[in-house]
């Protein structure tokens, strides 16, 4: 079995195409082909189901998959802790987050980092903190930010709390609550609501806090994407919730603070195991030196002992 073979098995399970895999791959189909066929007689089972239309996983393909994605990022960070060693740093840093990230200017810390370090490849995805949670606890991901509340730790996973903040009622600025200093929970019950996926944790933020409050609220709109929140919210379809440190990037809507706000907490969270060395010196540059921090401590706190 050769990692070349599992390569091109990773590339048409996340394509769904022979294709395109062979273009990401930059081979020619016939050849990913075949050496897929090869594996799969290898194996004693087919990988993948192919029709017309499609190309699937068998339930041989979806056992195969992840123990092939571990061996590419084993052998890719074995090529990355030999390069560190002799002062280069590369590899691949792959990082999550959530869309309404303010702990970190992450733009200009990958810009930064890029700059500083050309041979690393850098990835970004945004997506929800239980996803990306998982995602570094699978080791497809080297880090991420995550938005969780505040009774909320991540599991599985090293990490650090970064900042904490409140949410606030957002909406356009005709709307009837839009004059008013502050709102309590009770009062915004009665409104329609523009928010977050049911069970995510940008959305529990919100809930618990209404159910805290021994009141409910109509959600009629669940988005994943921060900017057509804005915009559904902007078009007057209903009042969203936002962390205060995000809504300045939101052009056009009228903020209104809130009576016992929700809050939420920023994470930063990587593996337990050893980060590779571009993870660490991301880490690093950030301030937060994995292999120097004890467990329970903030950054702030492990900078004054130093």
């Amino acid at each position: 079995m050769e990692l070349q073979q599992m390569r091109y098995v990773v590339a048409v399970a996340e394509t769904a195409n022979f294709t395109r895999a062979a273009e990401r791959c930059r081979v020619v189909q016939s050849a990913l082909s075949h050496q897929i066929a090869r594996l799969e007689r290898e194996l004693g089972a087919r990988l993948f189901d192919r029709t017309s239309r499609q190309v699937k996983l068998t339930p041989a393909g979806e056992a195969f998959l992840p123990a092939a994605r571990q061996a590419l990022d084993a052998a890719e960070r074995a090529r990355a802790e030999v390069a560190a060693a002799s002062g280069e740093l590369r590899g691949r840093l792959a990082i999550g987050t959530i869309p309404t990230v303010t702990a970190v200017d992450l733009p200009n810390a990958l810009k930064s980092f890029h700059v500083r370090h050309p041979q690393v490849r850098i990835t970004l995805r945004v997506g929800a903190s239980d996803e990306l949670v998982e995602q570094v606890r699978q080791g497809t991901m080297d880090l991420a930010f995550l938005g969780l509340p505040p009774n909320v730790q991540p599991k599985g996973v090293r990490g650090r709390a970064l900042a904490r903040g409140e949410l606030v009622a957002v909406m356009a600025p005709g709307h009837p609550l839009a004059d008013e200093a502050d709102v309590d929970l009770h009062r915004l019950s009665n409104e329609v609501f523009v928010d977050f996926p049911a069970g995510t944790a940008a959305r529990a933020q919100s809930d618990e806090a209404f159910a805290a409050a021994g009141v409910s609220r109509a959600v009629a709109f669940e988005i994943a994407n921060a900017d057509l929140l804005a915009r559904m919210v902007r078009l007057g379809l209903g009042i969203g919730m936002m962390p205060a440190a995000f809504v300045p990037q939101l052009a056009d809507l009228h903020v209104v603070e809130l009576r016992d706000p929700p809050t939420r907490v920023e994470h930063l969270i990587w593996s337990r195991l050893r980060p590779s060395p571009a993870a660490a010196a991301f880490l690093d540059a950030l301030d937060i030196p994995a292999d120097r921090i004890s467990e329970g401590r903030s950054p702030h706190e492990a900078r004054a002992n130093r």
